[in-house]
């Protein structure tokens, strides 16, 4: 995950979107692997609806992602449709996890894996994978730019290029927080290569 870094021995590239990344060592015990796959699969894959939903939202002047399905004109008063909504969502929760049980994957009910336009192949995993971790980070910054400033991203974004120098995110209130973050980031690939070094190449 960065230059000279060397994966974990049970990484061993065969998972899609596999960089050898994982300080925590979650995917070291095999057993709970599987689990951990499909979550994130399913999460890049809500964040990528999701994002994409903010993205269209305030691209048709409908006002801030946040508030949004406070002005929908539903056919069910708000609360009781968030009701029926849970329990239609909960029984395709159910089914999901009879199939993961069954099959070691999800699909949509009783079709797995689903794939209706035979797109299935490993480019296109890799693909979905990458996407998802990069809307997962995307839907974490348009969440804290809501926090921050108010705003949603298209709205932010019309204000840093009318004024890059005082509209970033190092100029904000959070500014100070997360310049610490860049510059921990930033020095955690040299730590762990001096500590290589110094210990004699032990990883």
């Amino acid at each position: 995950w960065y230059p000279g870094a060397e994966a974990p021995s049970y990484l061993d590239g065969s998972l899609p979107g596999d960089r050898g990344f994982d300080p925590m060592r979650l995917a070291a015990n095999p057993s709970t692997l599987p689990w951990l796959v499909e979550g994130e699969l399913y999460n890049g894959r809500v964040a990528m609806l999701a994002v994409a939903g903010i993205l269209l939202v305030e691209a048709a002047g409908l006002g801030p992602w946040w508030s949004a399905p406070f002005r929908v004109d539903w056919p069910l008063p708000y609360w009781p449709g968030v009701v029926v909504f849970h329990a239609i969502y909960a029984a395709f929760e159910v089914k999901r996890f009879d199939n993961f049980q069954k099959y070691g994957e999800t699909g949509l009910l009783g079709f797995v894996p689903f794939d209706p336009l035979n797109m299935r192949d490993d480019y296109k995993r890799q693909s979905e994978v990458r996407n998802g971790r990069l809307a997962m980070l995307a839907f974490i910054g348009f969440a804290s730019q809501a926090a921050n400033t108010g705003k949603g991203p298209l709205e932010n974004l019309k204000d840093h290029i009318a004024d890059p120098t005082h509209n970033n995110i190092f100029a904000s209130k959070v500014g100070p927080e997360v310049t610490l973050a860049v510059i921990a980031i930033t020095l955690t690939p040299i730590v762990l290569e001096a500590r290589k070094q110094l210990g004699g190449g032990e990883k």
